[in-house]
């Protein structure tokens, strides 16, 4: 069974220092036998913000139609889900915000109407991966995307002990992260660790 990796770009700066250790996490999982990997940039997906109409706790889905109809069931068959995001003003970007509030739709099955939103034979198994990056050296400055990643993984059931985070303050200049001392390092230890827990898990299913 192929491994996929679904991966969201999230900053509007291409070539950015989100996505340049995005790229540098989804390099390594590339030289992986049996891999699948997309990589989306949000600034071209077409997902529109929530309406907060709650719909979805009724019918079971989103009433817009736009590029969450494409993404929807690559979010919940994936075996690795990445969010890459840059901090704008002490929380994630509005563009991967919109990703997190649009998942309001898995909320709703969850919690409101008590379906499963993964197949059992993905229960368990999935990981999550969230990578920033903030231009403030501020200690606290991840402290207000946290929970709203948080969030972004538990309702399409990645479970917080499955979940890795690499967080790097202190590049705001694009290119920045190409002079951090650890940060290319972080980010392929963290893809070669969860590539080979996510085969792990794979090779003893029941």
């Amino acid at each position: 069974m192929p491994i996929k990796v679904l991966a969201f770009a999230g900053s509007p700066r291409r070539g950015g220092n989100s996505e340049t250790l995005l790229d540098w996490v989804l390099d390594v999982i590339r030289k992986e036998p049996e891999v699948e990997i997309e990589k989306i940039h949000l600034d071209e997906a077409n997902v529109n913000p929530c309406r907060g109409c709650n719909a979805c706790e009724v019918l079971n889905k989103c009433v817009q139609r736009d590029g969450m109809d494409v993404l929807h069931d690559k979010i919940i068959t994936c075996h690795i889900l990445i969010l890459a995001a840059p901090i704008f003003c002490m929380g994630i970007n509005a563009q991967s915000k919109a990703l997190v509030d649009r998942f309001q739709v898995f909320r709703s099955r969850k919690y409101v109407l008590k379906l499963p939103v993964v197949s059992p034979e993905l229960k368990g198994k999935r990981q999550g991966i969230f990578l920033s990056t903030a231009g403030q050296d501020w200690d606290y400055v991840f402290d207000g995307a946290i929970p709203t990643v948080k969030c972004f993984f538990h309702v399409v059931d990645v479970r917080d002990r499955d979940t890795r985070y690499l967080m790097v303050k202190g590049v705001d200049e694009k290119g920045a992260i190409l002079s951090h001392p650890t940060a290319r390092h972080d980010a392929e230890k963290l893809a070669k660790d969860m590539i080979m827990k996510v085969r792990d898990l794979l090779e003893h299913e029941p």
